[in-house]
């Protein structure tokens, strides 16, 4: 990489990580030809494979010259790695693009990516414009019979009433959209619903405010490097961990099931920043371990010693675990292979 010099601030991990370099290749590629600029994006992505902004950049120069079977290929490879709203509205913006004149086939698909996305994203506190241009998608879909109209506005109902429960930026203005939808529906009905669901709203309201503060600690822009103890980093780490203690609080006392699905989106998300430090990897495995899901926590360890080939510690807790529940012979292997 070009520019070695001076870019280490963020990192001693050799000229590989070297933070300043990456950035003047990355705006380099802007300028070129997608086939030019391809092998660049490559090259940065091998090194920080959790660089949302760098697989958006990516997609987006194919997306500009109508590749969309490339788009596709980039889109597969980087979305459940990367739970970056930007980069899943840039997703989304595809999907809908590509199917915009394929009628009804078009709009089944373009669904069922909204439901795809809000899957993997719908938790993230950002994420209320999603569900607001979903139900106005829903909103707009075609219907001819009694029987399909009444089918969307369920649809649209169940959506709402999901919405409303994720603690985002956009909460009130989806509980006023909600009541405005159940009151134009019936009055009779929307009484019972929103008394029922006022109160579930008042809680995802009162909590995005607490979220919101441990949210704006964290830089969503800094690149996935080895550990450097810099001053910097150290508050990256501390934001991300005071903000995984907040959410396995429960605040909102929601179900175990869905509080639990928030608490792996935020481990998820903060492992696209702390990629290279084991100790997040060993908590997250741990985590699921406490929860009784042994089987969730060897796929997070196997993970993490792909990211992070040389960690005594990881490969010493995976094989104590595998040990644990008898599992051993089958990973014994990670044990007695030198550095990768």
């Amino acid at each position: 990489m070009k520019n070695s010099g001076g870019g280490a601030a963020h990192g001693d991990g050799g000229d590989i990580y070297n933070v300043r370099a990456a950035e003047i290749l990355a705006n380099e590629a802007l300028l070129l030809p997608i086939n030019e600029a391809a092998p660049i994006y490559e090259n940065l992505l091998a090194t920080f494979p959790t660089a949302a902004k760098y697989w958006k950049q990516y997609v987006e120069a194919y997306m500009a010259t109508n590749n969309d079977e490339a788009a596709k290929q980039i889109f597969s490879r980087c979305l459940l790695n990367c739970l970056h709203i930007s980069l899943w509205r840039c997703y989304i913006n595809f999907i809908r693009r590509i199917n915009d004149k394929r009628g009804s086939e078009g709009l089944d698909e373009t669904k069922k990516a909204f439901d795809f996305m809000l899957n993997y994203v719908g938790n993230d506190a950002a994420s209320g414009p999603v569900w607001m241009e979903y139900i106005n998608f829903l909103k707009s879909m075609p219907v001819v019979t009694p029987h399909e109209e009444s089918h969307r506005m369920t649809t649209v109902r169940k959506v709402y009433q999901k919405a409303i429960l994720v603690p985002t930026n956009h909460v009130e203005q989806l509980w006023k959209d909600y009541e405005n939808f159940e009151n134009s529906v019936s009055r009779t009905l929307a009484k019972g619903l929103l008394s029922e669901y006022q109160p579930k709203f008042n809680s995802a309201k009162a909590v995005y405010r607490e979220r919101k503060k441990y949210i704006d600690d964290i830089d969503w822009n800094v690149l996935a490097t080895p550990p450097t103890g810099s001053y910097k980093e150290e508050q990256q780490c501390m934001a991300w961990k005071r903000l995984l203690v907040f959410e396995k609080g429960n605040p909102q006392r929601i179900d175990a099931t869905t509080a639990n699905r928030r608490i792996t989106f935020t481990y998820e998300q903060c492992l696209m920043y702390l990629y290279h430090h084991p100790d997040i990897w060993y908590d997250y495995a741990m985590w699921h371990v406490k929860n009784g899901s042994m089987d969730s926590a060897s796929k997070i360890f196997q993970r993490a010693l792909k990211a992070i080939h040389d960690s005594e510690v990881l490969k010493y807790a995976f094989a104590e675990m595998e040990e644990s529940r008898g599992a051993i012979q089958v990973h014994e292997l990670p044990l007695n292979t030198d550095k990768l």
